[in-house]
């Protein structure tokens, strides 16, 4: 067991002028717990996993494993399995071999490394195929071979660099639920790279979130939802993604398109000053107004039918000017394209933040 540390620790490659893919990270995992790293595409996250695997330097700051500082060791002598993407199994050895491999080469002897395999394969349901090459498994399969390789060395930290990325969604859905449940089992502390945000928010108990090599938030998941630090999170965790608008606000209200929503006194306090604030609103915090009410209008453009629920993308008049939105709604009662909702909005439900800035108004 570990925890895991990165201290002011940046990655920076080499170019005129050098880029800082990774910038002064300051991140506490701690022992047993399963954090998951996510961003889009090019944020560093992976950098950030491979810095503390050892396979990317740390160029400046340190990351520390138990409190010991490993950004020069190299990989070997740093206590970590990784299971990476494209899963990395020898095509010319059995499931059985490729698990045991990592073994064989520290030595241990035969009759204990195939122990350690068998109670592994019986973790991961892999028995029947010990003797089968890779390629006569499923994607899934392979998959649970690389997490049996990592599992039978018994080490302080998984790492998992976008492990599911390769499967198709149905399996997805069903492997994260079981690499959730054998972390629980086994109790290593786990660092686990994606890009999708849903997998980051069904997997983690903390979720950290990066963006252009700096970190954004880290906190729970659902933390992260009902209370996103700045834009680019609450625009980020979510799917749909939350609407974010640029608004009027005047008198400790935002106006959004007609509607003028009230903002709680914290964040009117914060917002004084400003003419505008950036609002969030997430598709569930609308209702849909009858019998005449007020409320926004939203022309139906796009109907996502889920079941109970859907997903209505459309544009409303904001700011002067046409803005997409969406909104969710019961999926008992779709409109039709071209239809015109009323909408309402639950200010209980709406987040504010600094136009310019983008960090979160109030507390």
């Amino acid at each position: 067991m570990a925890e895991v540390q990165y201290v002011e620790a940046s990655r920076i490659y080499p170019g005129h002028p050098p880029v800082k893919a990774v910038k002064n990270l300051n991140l506490d995992v701690a022992d047993g717990e399963f954090l998951v790293l996510v961003g889009p595409s090019g944020c560093g996250k992976s950098t950030a996993l491979r810095m503390l695997a050892g396979l990317e330097d740390v160029d400046e700051g340190e990351i520390r494993i138990s409190g010991k500082d490993v950004s020069r060791r190299p990989p070997k002598d740093r206590d970590i399995a990784m299971v990476f993407q494209n899963y990395a199994l020898y095509p010319h050895m059995t499931v059985a071999d490729n698990m045991g491999f990592a073994l064989k080469l520290a030595g241990v002897n035969k009759g204990e490394r195939d122990a350690k395999v068998r109670e592994a394969a019986k973790l991961l349901d892999l028995e029947p195929y010990l003797d089968r090459k890779p390629k006569a498994l499923s994607g899934g399969q392979r998959q649970r071979v690389a997490m049996g390789r990592a599992i039978v060395r018994s080490p302080a930290v998984f790492l998992m660099d976008e492990p599911l990325s390769n499967l198709d969604a149905k399996l997805r859905v069903e492997t994260r639920a079981n690499i959730a449940a054998l972390q629980a089992r086994l109790g290593t502390t786990t660092i686990y790279v994606t890009h999708d945000q849903v997998e980051a928010m069904t997997m983690g108990h903390r979720v950290a979130v990066l963006k252009d090599g700096v970190l954004q938030q880290v906190n729970t998941p659902r933390q992260l939802y009902d209370r996103p630090g700045n834009a680019f999170v609450a625009g980020f965790i979510g799917s749909p993604a939350m609407n974010l608008k640029t608004v009027p606000v005047a008198d400790g209200q935002a106006e959004l398109g007609p509607l003028k929503i009230p903002l709680p006194r914290d964040v009117a306090t914060a917002a004084a000053g400003l003419s505008q604030v950036t609002l969030g609103v997430r598709p569930e915090a609308f209702t849909v107004v009858t019998d005449g009410q007020p409320g926004m209008p939203l022309r139906v453009d796009l109907a996502e039918e889920l079941g109970a629920d859907a997903y209505i993308y459309g544009t409303a008049p904001i700011g002067g000017g046409e803005e997409q939105m969406v909104v969710r709604v019961d999926g008992r009662y779709v409109p039709h394209l071209g239809d015109t909702l009323q909408l309402g909005v639950d200010p209980a439900q709406v987040h504010a933040f600094h136009p310019e800035t983008g960090e979160r108004l109030g507390d």
